[in-house]
């Protein structure tokens, strides 16, 4: 798209000041009227999952929670502490801290659930407001459209004028078009896949854990943790970018069919 913009001219002619204040003040403006504003930078933190999550990959977990759980099954459940430090996933350091501590298998499964729940709502509430971000700017680019052909309707009878407004009513509909199609819908899409993606890790790593305090064969793990794999590309398949439910989830990594 930039390129091809370059080829029309420079990119100083798709700059408007007036347009950039309608569209982007406008946006914002609105935003902030829907949504607190706490809720709004903690939305662009949470938008920042969008370029600088690093998945982990299920093979891996699965080599891990395999190797967790033959230790624990040669040398008891204390010995999983030293692998706390050579892990760097915090919600899995969290795990192993609560089964070293002595917590009882549904205990684990219930708070860490928690846990996965109030980040559901948190990314959630992240991928609502950049919804709103995409529907606010197309209006506001209408909006600065109207501005500028009333400025344009106004100042006929003087052709120096005519331009400048004609520019804002254009440009103003182009800022809101990017807006929504290049950059919010985009990463709020994203945003999504992106944790639906982390709730799945993280419900395999509650799995896993249960399965290891409650001494089951570590054979009988990896194919449960295998079939969650194999399931993962259906829950893709099914919810594209939405939110499947962490019931779903949970019935991936306990049934023994899809």
């Amino acid at each position: 798209m930039i390129w091809a913009i370059l080829l029309g001219g420079p990119l100083s002619l798709f700059f408007d000041m007036p347009s950039v204040l309608i569209v982007f003040g406008g946006t914002l403006g609105c935003t902030l009227v829907h949504y607190p504003f706490n809720e709004v930078s903690s939305a662009l933190s949470v938008a920042k999952k969008t370029f600088l999550y690093r998945e982990i990959h299920t093979n891996t977990l699965i080599g891990q929670l395999m190797e967790f759980a033959n230790k624990a099954r040669k040398e008891g459940i204390l010995a999983l502490q030293g692998a706390m430090e050579t892990t760097g996933d915090e919600f899995l350091k969290k795990a192993l801290q609560m089964a070293v501590d002595g917590q009882e298998p549904e205990t684990l499964r219930n708070m860490l659930n928690t846990e996965i729940e109030y980040i559901q709502i948190r990314h959630g509430k992240g991928a609502e407001i950049f919804d709103s971000l995409a529907s606010y700017s197309p209006a506001m680019g209408m909006v600065g459209t109207l501005i500028g052909l009333v400025q344009m309707l106004q100042s006929m009878s003087d052709p120096a004028t005519i331009g400048p407004a004609m520019a804002v009513a254009l440009i103003t509909t182009f800022y809101g078009a990017i807006i929504a199609n290049v950059i919010c819908l985009p990463m709020a899409g994203k945003l999504k896949a992106r944790s639906a993606s982390e709730v799945l890790t993280k419900t395999l790593i509650i799995e896993g854990m249960q399965s290891i305090l409650s001494g089951e064969n570590p054979r009988i793990m990896e194919q449960k943790r295998k079939l969650s794999e194999g399931c993962a590309g259906l829950a893709g398949h099914l919810f594209g970018s939405g939110y499947p439910s962490l019931n779903f989830f949970r019935a991936v990594t306990v049934n023994v069919r899809c």
